[in-house]
């Protein structure tokens, strides 16, 4: 078995290459592929132009703003386009920020939010906005009595993502919108993890804003979609053209668009047959997991992501196991994946309580459609031997840890 390097170059790796690392990205589904190729050569118009193949175009814009729309509970006027979750984040916070600082300079988010949105509030309070940043349990779940104490008259916005890239933690976004709705309050939530694995309905959510992009779940990279509730007041982020309902300037991505609509679609109706294959994997292997000694299980056990595992060895350094993963044809994450380059410790897992001294030694496994019981099995004979192998070499490992 080998793959292609950036050069071009095949690289061996023996066996069958496991990817367990489908909360960075997935592969691109067939269908969703065969839908697309038709916008990248015959159907090329861009959406704006009045002549045909230009209307093709902007038909096809429109039947994936749809699938958009369906599979979120949304109405097909509250979606909009964008590059990916990262400008549909951004967008939603500055957004509503500037739209409304005449009502109030404050906004409420978590501490284990995407870098999106964390870099994104960052930025805001450099321009005079004041953020609080909710704290969270050991499981990540943020209290909503705390999230009650802590809005202010001049709160204009709460965004809390819906599930956690890092540990799966899935948080009570039903309460916080009721909450958020009577206190007038505009309600944002970043949904990049959870499509295709949780159901959504903006409605039932009572959601102002949400976030999604279309390489989480078997579609594009570059190409994601910000829900915005019909009414809400909300500046441009990109200016320039009239794409978007004057919304968002810049010549459509029609073959992503093509691709999102359909990717989308696709996981809302088998979510419920994904998540039963995606459970009884992710139960044998965190079973299989916590048989080596000092393993912990991060997020919370049972509220969380159908695919997502992650965990903490004593006793090691996860960028070491990766790379052994790696070698291996098993390829995983510490975190994500967006902060990969990054040698800090994880920001979710410190918030949640994870000691300093352990933090580093964590893995995200994060299942995907594709994988086997084969898979699991490989990954359960293949781990507990790296870390053993790990924990030998660090002088830091007691001796009752080691291999005699």
């Amino acid at each position: 078995m080998f793959i292609h390097n950036c050069e071009g170059d095949a690289v061996t790796i023996e066996n069958k290459l496991i990817y367990m690392d489908n909360s960075a990205t997935t592969p691109v589904r067939k269908e969703v592929v065969e839908e697309m190729l038709p916008y990248m050569t015959e159907n090329f118009g861009n959406p704006s132009s009045i002549y045909e193949i230009g209307k093709i175009s902007g038909r096809a814009v429109e039947k994936a703003r749809k699938q958009v729309a369906d599979a979120i509970g949304a109405e097909e006027n509250e979606v909009f386009f964008t590059s990916g979750g990262t400008e549909s984040d951004n967008w939603a916070l500055k957004g509503i920020a500037f739209a409304n600082r005449d009502r109030g300079k404050h906004i409420i988010t978590s501490s284990i939010e995407h870098h999106a949105v964390l870099h994104a509030s960052a930025w805001l309070e450099g321009q005079g906005f004041e953020i609080t940043y909710l704290p969270v349990d050991k499981y990540g779940m943020i209290s909503i009595e705390e999230l009650k104490n802590a809005i202010r008259d001049d709160t204009i916005l709460i965004s809390v993502m819906l599930a956690n890239n890092e540990i799966g933690t899935i948080q009570p976004v039903e309460e916080i919108g009721k909450i958020a709705r009577e206190k007038r309050i505009y309600f944002h939530t970043d949904a990049v993890q959870a499509i295709g694995h949780v159901p959504i309905d903006v409605k039932k959510m009572k959601l102002d804003l949400l976030s999604l992009s279309g390489h989480k779940f078997e579609g594009p990279k570059g190409c994601g979609a910000l829900y915005i509730r019909k009414g809400t007041k909300i500046e441009t982020l990109l200016h320039g053209g009239a794409q978007e309902r004057k919304h968002r300037a810049g010549t459509e991505n029609v073959p992503g668009i093509v691709g999102l609509g359909k990717a989308i679609e696709l996981a809302a109706g088998e979510l419920e047959e994904t998540n039963k294959h995606l459970l009884q994997l992710r139960s044998r292997l965190v079973e299989g997991l916590l048989k080596v000694p000092k393993t912990h299980l991060n997020g919370h056990p049972t509220r969380r992501l159908a695919n997502n595992v992650n965990v903490t060895f004593e006793y090691i350094e996860g960028e070491s196991l990766l790379l052994l993963l790696n070698a291996t044809g098993i390829f995983a994450s510490t975190g994500s994946a967006c902060n990969s380059s990054s040698l800090e410790p994880s920001h979710v897992l410190t918030a949640c309580g994870v000691p300093h001294e352990i933090v580093h030694g964590s893995l995200r496994l994060s299942l995907g459609r594709l994988n086997t019981e084969k898979d699991v099995d490989r990954v359960l004979e293949a781990l507990p031997e790296i870390v053993q192998r790990l924990r030998n070499m660090s002088p830091l490992t007691p001796q009752e840890y080691r291999t005699l």
